[in-house]
């Protein structure tokens, strides 16, 4: 279906839009922009400005005047603010290509799983209004299984577990279909929230959420460390007013994400239980295979293999799995159709 179109187009582009990070790979170079899905908006004369995008625009996060807003407008894996997403696709394509002419590209870019017709049409629009001649799309779950290797299109059952930033795929896939799946909204950005909560009832202090991020990335855990950490903290004392320090440990840490991981097992064992019985027979001797930021939380594939009785792997480059899929799908994109919406 694409052979008649190949010269028609210029650069190839693939684009993991994630709630937290997007990364873009260009045909023929690979991953060249893995920047944060955040915009830096100027309010002037009851005008929206846009000031900054990516990291530069992260860096303004909580330490912004009244007049600046630095926003997601990715939320839960889906738009929620249609001419914000726009500007920053066209302006993270702008980078990645360093040219001004988008003019006859082809874009591919990840949704997912269970993305409704409406938000798909609108992850389209907002691609094809920032300067993409044709825009095809490939469920997330789907292209993490590609990424990390997992034979998508063979008649053999691949699971695959994703954690982003806003949300959660679980699926299993054969003959390049999801035969059963479940989005879950809860990801890294609900992970974050529960640390900001956690830490502001146990110990009376208001953090940000880039310090939840923090502690989350470097302590914390699902399953009981050899050698538990701590990290320093800094925020609001809620008494006082004023700044001050905590300690906060993993052991905290893993209390405050025990509700969500909760979900994670749940859905997983859903998901298991929507299975036809020989994909369960491959997905016994073959592993479950978990990729995404989420999969970097300490121990986490050690408690989902013991409460779903099945090997749990983490994927080669579990930050990379989703865009990697993306963008071999891109290269070959003949051959893989078949995964496309």
């Amino acid at each position: 279906m694409f052979d008649k179109f190949s010269g028609m187009f210029g650069v190839g582009l693939a684009i993991d839009l994630g709630t937290a990070n997007t990364l873009v790979h260009v045909q023929g170079e690979g991953v060249v922009l893995n920047e944060p899905s955040v915009v830096a908006i100027v309010k002037d004369a009851g005008q929206n400005k846009i000031l900054a995008v990516g990291r530069d625009a992260k860096e303004m996060l909580g330490k912004t005047p009244g007049n600046i807003v630095a926003i997601r407008p990715m939320r839960d894996g889906v738009i929620a603010d249609f001419d914000v997403t726009q500007e920053m696709i066209k302006r993270f394509i702008m980078k990645a290509t360093k040219r001004g002419m988008l003019f006859r590209s082809r874009l591919l870019i990840s949704v997912p799983a269970e993305i409704t017709s409406i938000e798909q049409k609108a992850v389209r629009e907002a691609a094809l209004g920032a300067g993409m001649r044709e825009v095809h799309l490939i469920e997330q779950p789907m292209a993490a299984a590609v990424g990390a290797g997992l034979p998508v299109r063979e008649a053999r059952g691949s699971m695959i577990i994703d954690i982003g930033g806003g949300t959660t795929d679980v699926a299993v896939i054969s003959l390049s279909g999801l035969v059963a799946s479940q989005t879950l909204r809860v990801a890294g950005d609900k992970l974050d929230e529960a640390i900001v909560n956690f830490v502001r009832k146990r110990h009376n202090i208001l953090i940000g959420e880039r310090t939840a991020e923090l502690i989350k990335i470097k302590i914390g855990s699902a399953y009981p460390l050899d050698e538990e950490l701590q990290i320093e903290v800094k925020g609001r004392d809620l008494i006082t007013g004023v700044p001050r320090s905590i300690t906060v440990t993993s052991i905290e840490v893993r209390e405050a994400l025990q509700d969500n991981v909760r979900q994670f097992i749940a859905t997983t064992k859903a998901v298991l239980e929507h299975t036809p019985p020989e994909l369960s027979a491959d997905i016994i001797e073959r592993g479950i295979v978990v990729c995404g930021g989420g999969a970097n939380i300490k121990g986490l594939d050690r408690l989902l293999a013991e409460k779903c009785g099945i090997p749990v792997y983490i994927a080669k480059n579990p930050l990379h799995a989703v865009v990697d899929g993306v963008g071999q799908v891109l290269e070959n994109i003949e051959s893989y159709s078949g995964l496309l919406l």
